[in-house]
């Protein structure tokens, strides 16, 4: 008898823990799978406003409060625009001071919890560039997808989308680049976003689903005149606009893509994703399998053999990345480049966190961009 109950206790405890253990897997997997639009992601560390004073503001000293290049910073409540740091603004050993470029609403003050962001702007293409709009509604599957058109002579638009933590408000900081140059542009909010649609099963799927609103708005802006199309997209919204290059019924129509730090392996994200939410090691290929379980995620074909060449779009690309990328990793797009010489361009960008590319230098990506962009007018 004793024997029996001693077995049955541990078969008791090994499926408890193998309970809790799926639970956990389940709970690490929803740094990607539930990541809120506008909201940090977990690996951008929060820092604390010590103190301002004219034109600076002084941070926890930190490798992000380090960055080089011009950043939002973001509370809960507020918005300001950093730029670069003053080395010789007097300032404590565990603190660094930056210009402060200027305080887009709210306050700051010292013990404020803030982050930063690549979002230089908010609001819409009126209240933050001065850019005539309109706000229109694409058909999606779902249901209608709220979007910002800014119109542009050319018959080649450019359709933007943004990617994990952000809003469509990330476009805004090429959208008057693009305007510049007579583009029109579509800026697209997608399922899961304010005002939109959300998932049926309420997760993000990293481009996987997602990339059909952007089907969508392609499908729009030919209605209205598209006969060319660029799509622009950063982080998993570049994982859509690979897909939509590839999939849809209009990818003939693609003529190039814009790649900021693309999620070219997800099960890479998700780990770093649920790493940087001190996830145990042990945890982490649960949270892999979880995932897959959960939003329905195929690895699909590794980059590199016969089927990922067969499963990419053939058209001109612009990658932006760099090895600092916590997020999504800096080698899955030099394996993307090298597989494709003459097809993809890969333009490095170092000490730029995921999807911030742009933000360290603004006219060196605005020049890539320019080049590439030009045969495609």
């Amino acid at each position: 008898m004793r024997t029996v109950t001693a077995t049955a206790v541990t078969a008791a405890a090994a499926l408890a823990a193998g309970a809790a253990s799926v639970a956990a897997g389940r709970l690490a997997s929803d740094a990607a799978l539930r990541a809120s639009p506008g909201r940090p992601l977990p690996t951008e560390p929060r820092l604390t406003v010590h103190g301002t004073a004219p034109d600076q503001v002084t941070l926890t000293r930190h490798l992000a409060a380090l960055r080089p290049g011009t950043y939002g910073l973001a509370g809960d409540g507020s918005h300001a625009v950093v730029g670069p740091v003053l080395a010789t603004a007097p300032h404590t050993a565990d603190t660094v001071v930056r210009r402060l470029e200027r305080l887009t609403h709210g306050t700051l003050s010292a013990g404020d919890a803030v982050w930063l962001t690549p979002n230089l702007y908010v609001g819409n293409p009126d209240t933050a560039l001065g850019l005539e709009h309109a706000d229109v509604d694409v058909p999606g599957e779902l249901g209608a997808l709220p979007a910002w058109f800014v119109p542009g002579a050319r018959r080649t638009w450019v359709i933007a989308v943004h990617g994990l933590g952000t809003t469509r408000e990330h476009a805004l900081n090429l959208t008057g680049f693009l305007h510049r140059r007579r583009f029109p542009v579509l800026a697209l909010s997608y399922r899961g976003d304010l005002g939109a649609p959300r998932s049926p099963d309420g997760l993000n799927h990293l481009g996987e689903t997602e990339w059909r609103d952007l089907d969508a708005a392609m499908r729009y802006a030919v209605r209205y005149g598209a006969e060319r199309i660029v799509l622009l997209g950063w982080s998993t919204g570049a994982t859509m606009a690979l897909r939509a290059a590839a999939r849809s019924g209009l990818r003939d129509l693609v003529s190039g893509l814009v790649l900021d730090s693309p999620v070219l392996d997800w099960q890479a994200t998700l780990r770093a994703l649920a790493s940087a939410r001190h996830t145990p090691g042990a945890l982490l290929p649960l949270a892999v399998r979880a995932a897959e379980g959960r939003a329905g995620l195929n690895a699909g074909p590794a980059d590199g053999d016969a089927a990922a060449d067969r499963a990419w779009p053939a058209v001109p690309t612009l990658v932006f990345h760099g090895p600092d990328d916590k997020v999504a990793p800096w080698a899955a797009s030099r394996r993307f480049a090298a597989r494709r010489p003459g097809l993809v361009t890969l333009h490095p960008v170092p000490h730029a966190p995921h999807a911030a590319m742009w933000n360290p230098d603004p006219a060196a990506y605005e020049e890539a961009l320019r080049r590439f962009l030009t045969p495609l007018m």
